[in-house]
């Protein structure tokens, strides 16, 4: 099915400039392309401010991480302008630093002096939220890392509610 749109697309629904197409629905995935970023996304059932909890706790970022393998900061949860060091999947320190911080809402980093992943928490009732994943079209191939953090984060969910 193609539509031709100018607003946002609905959950479960691929966005491509003006194009909204219906997405694998077995997925539950959610794309958009847009201003040169590609975001990757997935509601839950979940409340925003589990999801949140989630993302910005460092202690649990090598459990939905597929890049992250350790961290090294001197806080449990991030905030604007802290940095410290994670240990990647190629067995590599880098270097990190959060850029952007809107609590319960958006967070975005540097590492390795490379503007990163975007994360995003859209609340749409008390009880339900989509989490986006950004990163730059340059780099849409991450796009994929992205998802299996998703499902990551879906399964670390069963463990801890």
């Amino acid at each position: 099915m193609l539509l031709i749109s100018s607003r946002p697309p609905p959950a479960g629904h691929l966005w491509l400039g003006f194009f909204d197409l219906a997405f694998d629905a077995l997925y539950k995935l959610m794309i958009k392309v847009f201003s040169a970023k590609l975001s990757v996304g997935k509601r839950f059932q979940t409340p925003p401010s589990i999801i949140w909890d989630v993302i910005t706790d460092t202690a649990k970022w090598p459990q939905w991480g597929p890049t992250v393998k350790k961290v090294e900061f001197p806080e449990r949860f991030i905030y604007k302008g802290a940095t410290g060091r994670v240990l990647t999947a190629f067995h590599v320190w880098l270097p990190f630093e959060i850029l952007e911080f809107e609590i319960d809402r958006f967070w975005n980093w540097k590492v390795a002096a490379v503007t990163a992943t975007g994360h995003r928490v859209q609340a749409i009732d008390n009880e339900t939220c989509e989490l986006w994943f950004e990163v730059p079209l340059v780099a849409a191939p991450y796009g994929l890392i992205c998802r299996l953090a998703l499902t990551r984060i879906e399964n670390l969910l069963i463990r801890i509610t």
